[in-house]
């Protein structure tokens, strides 16, 4: 997917500021780092159509889908997994899953054994942690193509977030992911990760810096 010159205001204020921004098919997870405010999260909302550009276009596999609504989008093959309210919290665990799998929940619960024993808790009463969890899990069944995930291991101990983000690594070549942080994640520069992973810096709406994580970067003033 890709951002040309994307303009995203929220009232008077311009969030976005006609960002260009790439996203590479096929390899390790694209990761957008920034502080609070940097426009991370919006560039994600952008490309899954839950905020609307000003100017500018977005383009999957080249071909322009700036009307196409959220729900088409995810129709086409587009997850989404938002920083809050990521799940239905007044369904089931298991019922979180069979909305979001396309064949079996299966997937998720090899991904997320400790799943197995919330199935049929409601998923409002899971901690931070857990509902972080269920959230990536549904992401899993989905069978996307692309998804889309802000700060997916906020709230999970460290070991379920490694655990997590090579999950998600391992997701490539057939689905393209792309995670929004505030820090790299030192998961995603383990030697279990086969290929350099791509970053864009955002700060105040803007993208500062564009390549490999491994390569230097100025540090915010």
């Amino acid at each position: 997917m890709e951002l040309r010159r994307a303009l995203v205001r929220y009232g008077p204020l311009e969030a976005l500021h006609a960002v260009d921004l790439p996203v590479p098919a096929g390899g390790p997870p694209t990761v957008l780092l920034g502080r609070n405010g940097s426009g991370r999260t919006t560039v994600l909302r952008a490309l899954a159509g839950t905020v609307p550009l000003a100017s500018g276009r977005v383009l999957w596999h080249g071909t322009d889908i700036t009307r196409l609504r959220a729900h088409d989008r995810a129709r086409s093959g587009l997850c989404f997994v938002p920083d809050r309210y990521a799940v239905f919290p007044s369904l089931t665990v298991a019922e979180n899953l069979r909305l979001a799998a396309r064949q079996d929940v299966a997937p998720a619960l090899t991904a997320y054994p400790e799943l197995r024993g919330l199935l049929s808790r409601r998923a409002g009463t899971l901690s931070g942690g857990e509902q972080r969890m269920l959230a990536v899990a549904r992401a899993f069944v989905s069978r996307a193509r692309v998804v889309l995930l802000d700060e997916p291991t906020q709230g999970m101990a460290p070991p379920l977030a490694d655990r997590t983000y090579a999950l998600l690594a391992a997701l490539a070549p057939a689905t393209t992911v792309v995670l929004a942080e505030q820090r790299m994640p030192p998961a995603l520069l383990s030697r279990t990760v086969p290929l350099p992973v791509f970053v864009h810096e955002l700060r105040r709406g803007a993208v500062v810096f564009s390549g490999e994580a491994s390569e230097p970067r100025n540090p915010p003033p």
